[in-house]
Order: C-alpha cells, then sequence, then structure tokens
C-alpha cells in the first residue's frame, strides 16, 4: 500500500513559442485544463505501476473538484482522504515552452488547508510507502513523517517546490527526492560543505541516513545510500512537455519500493517512466501504464 498526502489541482496549461523573460509578453498557442498537483500525480503514478494508492488531500466544493479528481477516480486510486472544504479547488498555471520547457504558478486553495488534524484521514501500516510533497502546509508534511516512522511505514519525501523552511526536516524522510536545482538550493540551506554534487550528496545521507536520490533531467538519476553512488540512465528521447515526469518518476519509484525491488531496479523503472511521460502533453495524461514502461525497458 502506498499513501500519498499531497496537492490536489486542476491545471490551466496553455502553449507558447517559448517561455517568456520577466515582464515580458509572448502570443500563446493552445490552451487546454487537465487534473494535476504534485500529490495526485504522483498518486496516479503510483497506481498505474499497479499499487494500491490511498490519497489524503483537499479539494473545494467548486465546479472544479470533480475534474481534478476524474483521472485519480478512474485510475482506482482510494478517495476517501480527500475532504471537500468551502476554500476553492487549488488550481495551477502552467506555460509550456516550444522546447517542452515549462513555468508554473501554484494557487493552493483547498490544499492550503490540510493540516495535521488530517492525517487522521491517512493509513499509515507497517511496511507500506508514505510519499509527501511541498503543496501542502509544511507542518503537515513534518508530522506526516514523524506519523508514519512511528507506524513503521517508509517515507518518501519529493522536496518540490524549493521551501527553504523544510530544510529542518527533510532529513527525517527515509528517500528523498529532488531535481538537481532544488538539491543544490537545499545544500546551500544545510551548509552542505562545497565541492562536487556527488559529495554534497554523500554528506547529506551520512548526516541524516536518509537515502539522497537527485534527478536530472536527461542526463538521468544520482542516488546515493550512504557512500554507494548509483546512476541510471534516462531514455534517449525527444520531450513533447516535460510537466509532471518528475511525479511520474516519484510515482513509480515509491511503487517499485512498495513491492521490493532493489533501489537500482526501482530507480531504472522510475526513470523510464519519468522519460515516457515526456512524450505526452499535461500532467496525469502523460503518466504511462506499467506495461509501456516495461516495453520500453526490454528496448
Amino acid at each position: 500500500m502506498i499513501t500519498v498526502v499531497g496537492s490536489i489541482n486542476l491545471d490551466l496549461i496553455a502553449t507558447v513559442s517559448r517561455l517568456p523573460g520577466p515582464g515580458e509578453t509572448v502570443p500563446g498557442g493552445e490552451f487546454r485544463s487537465a487534473p494535476g498537483g504534485k500529490g495526485a500525480n504522483q498518486a496516479l503514478a503510483a497506481a498505474r505501476a499497479g499499487v494500491a494508492v490511498h490519497m489524503v488531500g483537499a479539494v473545494g466544493k467548486d465546479a472544479f473538484a470533480g475534474e481534478a479528481l476524474a483521472h485519480l477516480d478512474g485510475g482506482g486510486v482510494d478517495l476517501s482522504g480527500v475532504a471537500f472544504m468551502h476554500a476553492a479547488t487549488g488550481i495551477a498555471f502552467i506555460l509550456v515552452g516550444g522546447d517542452g520547457e515549462n513555468m508554473i504558478a501554484v494557487v493552493p486553495g483547498a490544499n492550503g488547508t490540510v493540516g495535521p488534524g488530517d492525517l487522521g484521514r491517512a493509513k499509515f501500516g507497517k511496511g507500506d510507502v508514505v510519499l509527501l510533497q511541498h503543496e501542502i502546509p509544511l507542518p503537515t508534511v513534518d508530522a506526516a513523517l514523524d506519523m508514519a516512522r512511528q507506524a513503521g511505514a517508509v517515507t518518501m519525501l519529493n522536496t518540490a517546490p524549493f521551501r527553504a523552511e523544510a530544510a529542518g526536516f527533510i532529513g527525517k524522510a527515509d528517500y528523498v527526492v529532488a531535481n538537481e536545482t532544488e538539491f543544490d538550493l537545499y545544500a546551500e540551506a544545510l551548509a552542505l560543505p562545497t565541492g562536487e554534487r556527488q559529495d554534497r550528496m554523500r554528506d547529506f545521507a551520512r548526516r541524516t541516513g536518509a537515502t539522497m536520490i537527485v534527478t536530472l533531467g536527461g542526463a538521468g538519476v544520482l542516488a546515493t545510500k550512504g557512500d554507494e553512488i548509483i546512476h541510471v540512465d534516462a531514455l534517449e528521447i525527444i520531450p513533447v512537455d516535460t510537466v509532471g515526469a518528475g511525479d511520474t518518476f516519484c510515482g513509480y519509484l515509491a511503487a517499485g519500493l512498495a513491492t521490493g525491488l532493489d533501489l537500482e531496479e526501482a530507480l531504472r523503472r522510475a526513470a523510464a517512466a519519468g522519460s515516457l511521460a515526456c512524450l505526452k502533453p499535461a500532467a496525469q495524461l502523460s503518466i504511462p501504464l506499467a506495461a509501456e514502461v516495461d516495453a520500453a525497458l526490454k528496448g
């Protein structure tokens, strides 16, 4: 079982020929809406990887809620831990450039109401995996790490988006996942010794006992467990849209760990899934099924 405590959004997505600079206006192309939110994306990815998933979060009592939950419901995710609040459903405004890169602004809405008291709706069992991110209030993330550890669950924290005030507790997680920019920012916030990224990752792992995982985009994934370094390549692809690729990686990694794969194999499957997610637009629609990941790994 995987329990995801996190955000549920509706994404409002516009394509542009290139991403604008500060103060710049560029003409747009297509517009669409799609379910999103880092928590929801990761929950759906884990479910598509073939693992039972329970979602804890909140949406509004508004017209956006049904659309935001549609793929989770259709994908078999247990939504009994999702509350309906008077606040608006969370919204993400996404610009996608012609090269597949993106810019995102998030309005939390109901996600901002998810407090430590809501963790009573969670299912933290011994040996289960609890998956968390930073799009809900950080005291709730911190409390969830403590509650999950007390229950004997394995914890995995995706440290996105970067929030400096989280630096004090990210080391509580068994597995910490960051992209290279986020890791470098946390390394500064934690005053890790300057030097090569691998050395800073090793230092973090030694200090905390956590496994540190850094995603490198097209260059794959780097992980440190104690002094061990693991590097896994991404698939060679031409990206269409990178929105949701990191969330797909996290959901598949959690699924691999929950089903007993060793870390290197779990990373390999997660990296392949994240690569495949770049081949289609929108966060949740792009998440591959387990059979597609199997086929890609077999070449």
